[in-house]
C-alpha cells in the first residue's frame, strides 16, 4: 500500500503586531490563530452556501421557467436520485435536513407543478414520491445545463478532481463536528427562566 503525499494546509495568520501591515482579524467570534482559521472558514461556506443558492435556483428557472427554492431544487433531485421513490424522510435524511416541514413543503410545491407524483413506498407503508415525466426531463436539461455552464469552467483549476476530494473530506469533518457540538448543547441547554 502505497501513501499519498499531500500538501500540508496553510498556516493561520498569525496575530498581528502594531507595526505590522496584516490587518488584524480577531473579533468577538475568534481570538486565536484557530478560531480566526474556522470562522475565515465558516464565512466562506455562508459566502458558498449563498453562490451554491444562486446558481440553484437561477440554473432551475432556466430549465423549468420555474421560481422554485434550492431546497425545492434539491429535493427534485434526490427525489430522481436512481431513480428509485423516495419519502419525505428518506430526502431529509439524504439532505442531513431535520425541518421536515420545510422539505414537505417543497414536495408539495413539486408535486403541484407536476414534477413528481406521489406513488407506492416499496414497503407499502406512507407516501414516497418519483420524478414524473416533466421531471425527469427537467432534471435532464438541469444536468446538461450544468454540465455546459458550470463544468466548462472548472478545466482551467488545477488539480480539480483531488482539491475536491480534499475540500469533501474537510466538509464532512466539519459536519460532524458541528453535529456533535450541536447536539452537546441541545442536550446541555438549561431552560430560560422567567
Amino acid at each position: 500500500m502505497t501513501t499519498q503525499r499531500t500538501k500540508p494546509m496553510p498556516k493561520p495568520p498569525s496575530t498581528p503586531t502594531a507595526d505590522s501591515a496584516t490587518p488584524d482579524a480577531r473579533w468577538h467570534l475568534a481570538a486565536t490563530p484557530r478560531e480566526i482559521a474556522a470562522t475565515e472558514l465558516e464565512f466562506s461556506l455562508y459566502r458558498v452556501f449563498a453562490a451554491f443558492d444562486r446558481w440553484q435556483v437561477e440554473c432551475l428557472a432556466t430549465v423549468a421557467h420555474e421560481r422554485l427554492t434550492s431546497t425545492e431544487n434539491a429535493a427534485l433531485h434526490v427525489i430522481r436520485l436512481k431513480d428509485r421513490p423516495k419519502s419525505a424522510l428518506e430526502v431529509a435524511r439524504l439532505l442531513n435536513r431535520d425541518d421536515l416541514a420545510n422539505i414537505t413543503y417543497a414536495i408539495r410545491k413539486l408535486l403541484n407543478l407536476m414534477l413528481i407524483e406521489r406513488c407506492r413506498p416499496e414497503n407499502g407503508k406512507g407516501a414516497a414520491y418519483r420524478a414524473t415525466n416533466r421531471g425527469v426531463e427537467v432534471t435532464e436539461k438541469y444536468a446538461a445545463l450544468r454540465r455546459e455552464a458550470l463544468f466548462r469552467m472548472i478545466p482551467s483549476v488545477a488539480h480539480w478532481d483531488e482539491q475536491t476530494a480534499v475540500a469533501r473530506q474537510v466538509l464532512d469533518l466539519m459536519r460532524g463536528v458541528y453535529e456533535q457540538a450541536a447536539l452537546f448543547l441541545a442536550t446541555h441547554r438549561e431552560q430560560q427562566r422567567p
